[in-house]
């Protein structure tokens, strides 16, 4: 299915982004949803994810700091990212595995957004 990623950008260090997530098309539902992120030179890595029962899993790196949250009414999730670092520089792909139909699954990513922490 379709994953519309938005909300990266530049911020200062310490700043504060929430990125969006929207999946659209033929969905009969979603199982878990999550945000990864890939920097310069390094492999892709799992940053935060939420499953259908809202269990939450986070990056050692990023607890404390991101929150993933999901409206399960608009197939969207979210990433709201807090006291960022330089280090959290990278593209940020959203992530969604469910059914389309009731025996078909789906495992599709979004586009990828840029966020860049610098001052």
């Amino acid at each position: 299915v379709p994953l519309q990623a938005s909300g990266g950008g530049l911020v200062q260090p310490g700043g504060s982004l929430r990125l969006s997530c929207a999946a659209s098309g033929r969905i009969f539902s979603i199982n878990g949803m999550g945000w990864y992120r890939q920097a310069p030179g390094k492999q892709r890595e799992l940053v935060a994810s939420i499953a259908s029962g809202s269990i939450r899993n986070y990056a050692d790196s990023v607890k404390g700091r991101f929150t993933i949250s999901r409206d399960n009414a608009k197939n969207t999730v979210y990433l709201q990212m807090d006291s960022l670092k330089p280090e959290d520089t990278a593209v940020y792909y959203c992530n969604a595995i469910g059914l389309s139909t009731m025996t078909t699954t789906f495992d599709d990513w979004g586009q990828g957004t840029l966020v860049t922490v610098s001052s």
